[in-house]
């Protein structure tokens, strides 16, 4: 399930970006996380991010590594789009499936698997690929910007629903929400 609506509005050059991730990282980061919508539906724009991003990490001395999610099948994506593949660490393939419940970190649902692509993907993920979910990896970040509240992370079942309710009952109500899009 997408979260965010396809607009043309939000556009960002590439340049744009990686400046923006530049000045945020302080160039003190151990990884770069895409997401979606689906990254893989904008593939020239994610090739070009992708090959940005390894320029600036072999430029920088830098040693971190970039993972990206999909909704799409790994053969879909091995077979549409080997050289994004090639330019990844890691990916989490597969849709979302709310009646999968995770098992695994940093998956949403039980159908979705780990796959290190690169070296580095595998010094960083391998001991993950196959690591059980506990209550400790259920963590989200949020951040407060221009009168919105972004939240990052994979949520347990029920969480959006227990965060609406606890800023209803601080007087804040949340007027537009992307979770039921």
């Amino acid at each position: 399930m997408d979260t965010w609506p396809q607009d043309s509005k939000r556009a960002v050059p590439i340049a744009e970006l990686l400046s923006w991730c530049k000045k945020v990282s302080a160039e003190n980061l151990d990884g770069v996380t895409i997401s979606g919508g689906e990254p893989f539906d904008q593939a020239p724009a994610l090739q070009q991010l992708l090959t940005a991003l390894r320029a600036w990490r072999t430029q920088s001395v830098l040693a971190f590594d970039v993972l990206c999610y999909s909704g799409y099948p790994l053969k879909t994506l091995q077979q549409r789009h080997p050289q994004v593949l090639a330019l990844l660490d890691a990916v989490i393939p597969e849709p979302f499936v709310d009646s999968q419940p995770p098992t695994a970190v940093w998956r949403g649902s039980a159908n979705q698997s780990l796959v290190p692509l690169s070296a580095l993907g595998h010094a960083r993920y391998d001991p993950f690929v196959e690591a059980p979910l506990t209550d400790a990896d259920k963590r989200m970040q949020v951040a407060v910007e221009g009168g919105k509240v972004w939240m990052i992370g994979i949520p347990a079942r029920g969480d959006m629903a227990k965060v609406e309710a606890l800023c209803a009952s601080r007087g804040l109500s949340l007027e537009s929400v992307s979770w039921r899009r």
